[in-house]
């Protein structure tokens, strides 16, 4: 619990403003999860207090002139709305958030500690985004000419394997490499073939954490390939001193062996990438009860963000790796 403060000095803005965008993030702003311990009334509402002060006392003028603090009203009620987005079905529910959201994530780009924070969330804002495109008309003027792809890189066919795909391509195939991926992909795509998987499916780790090994979300998964703590102990990783979810080999040899399994059950990529974000009882739910076996029978089933996650990671592998989604091989 941060201690009551009835004025906020400089000496203790640091430290409180980490503490309280923490709790913003968690509490007031992103969704801990539904298996999240209720905060107390009076804390909740002290933390608060707090954030506000904090937020006028060290956000800068260009800061506030493009923001404003949340009401507690807001703060109170936008965490339900977006876990009930991302769980539900409802691309709709899902896209009107990435207006709240894109704000958010400007707080934390603003703030230098919570990178590790900010590089997860820009993920996720990128699927409310891609809800909103997903959602809007269709243009009535024929599009104009594709931006280059980077330089040697094969352009992907303009195929629909998955629902959105082509929506996706659309978003992914001009947007700027990672600065980590020079470092870090040679490294996964290794690790990624030691276990048999084919290695352009290491682009997943772009779409869980943009590439940054230290990524967490405030649900508790964490690393390059955002594992939760259950799952990584299940995949052979350990998460305490050190948590290994974080280096970039072991925690991507526990996502190939992770998505292997998926595909072992499932038969497919569309299907194991579908599991690995909603979970493999969900999909087998949903498989069950449709009588289905492909992901795009099941795919207005499973939650909005799902249905927006498998496109997004099939065209970053086609854009980034040249391979599209019919030609990635099955595990070895």
């Amino acid at each position: 619990m941060i201690p009551s403060a009835p004025s906020v000095t400089p000496c203790h803005v640091s430290g409180l403003w980490k503490h309280v965008t923490y709790y913003v993030t968690c509490c007031g702003v992103l969704a801990g999860g539904a298996d999240a311990p209720p905060t107390p009334l009076g804390e909740a509402d002290e933390l608060f207090r707090l954030g506000r002060e904090l937020f006028e006392e060290v956000a800068s003028p260009e800061l506030k002139a493009q923001l404003e603090f949340p009401s507690k009203q807001q703060w109170d009620a936008f965490a339900p709305r977006l876990q009930r987005a991302l769980e539900g079905e409802s691309l709709a529910e899902l896209g009107a958030l990435a207006g709240e959201v894109r704000t958010t994530l400007t707080v934390l780009r603003a703030v230098p500690s919570y990178e590790d924070l900010a590089d997860w969330l820009e993920q996720r804002l990128d699927e409310l985004e891609g809800a909103e495109m997903a959602l809007a008309p269709a243009p009535t003027q024929p599009p104009g000419p594709q931006p280059p792809l980077r330089p040697g890189a094969p352009r992907p066919a303009a195929v629909q394997p998955v629902p959105h795909y082509n929506l996706w391509l659309g978003r992914v195939r001009s947007r700027p490499v990672p600065a980590r991926a020079a470092d870090l992909m040679p490294r996964l795509r290794a690790a990624f073939v030691a276990e048999g998987v084919p290695p352009e499916l290491a682009w997943l780790a772009e779409a869980e954490s943009s590439l940054n090994p230290a990524a967490r979300s405030p649900a508790g998964a964490k690393g390059l390939f955002q594992f939760m703590p259950a799952t990584a102990k299940a995949m052979g990783l350990g998460t305490f001193l050190p948590d290994e979810r974080t280096d970039p080999e072991k925690s991507a040899r526990a996502a190939a062996r992770y998505l292997r399994t998926l595909h072992g059950r499932f038969g497919n990529w569309a299907l194991a990438l579908a599991a690995y974000n909603a979970g493999e009882g969900r999909v087998g739910r949903t498989l069950a009860a449709k009588q289905a076996t492909t992901f795009t029978a099941i795919a207005d089933a499973l939650p909005a963000e799902t249905r927006m996650y498998v496109p997004k990671v099939c065209a970053l592998i086609a854009t980034r790796a040249g391979v599209t989604p019919d030609r990635i091989a099955p595990p070895r």
